[in-house]
């Protein structure tokens, strides 16, 4: 059974839920979580130039990018925390520096 909504704001449309869209319903949190770690890194990467330092990405995330988020459908699970904003702050030096490398 279907437990765990992924619905998305729009970073550049901040705080307006007429930009808000359902992503999906997932059977499980470590599924949602997974589906909104890769609308995180799809935007990350969308918004990746080269040469831009990890700040700056992390500043275009939080400008233009996808914040998923994980609501509970019915109540009786345990909610979800999952931060948009922490995990591409974790990954816009992972992304920057392999990059780098390439």
């Amino acid at each position: 059974m279907a437990r765990y909504k992924v619905l998305v704001d729009d970073n550049f449309h901040y705080g307006d839920a007429d930009e808000r869209h359902e992503h999906g319903i997932y059977a499980t949190a470590e599924e949602a979580v997974a589906v909104c770690r890769q609308l995180v890194d799809r935007s990350l990467k969308h918004e990746y130039r080269p040469g831009i330092s990890a700040d700056a990405l992390y500043d275009r995330y939080t400008s233009f990018g996808d914040d998923p988020f994980i609501a509970v459908i019915d109540g009786t699970d345990d909610r979800v925390h999952f931060s948009a904003w922490s995990y591409a702050k974790e990954r816009c030096p992972v992304i920057c520096g392999r990059a780098k490398t390439r």
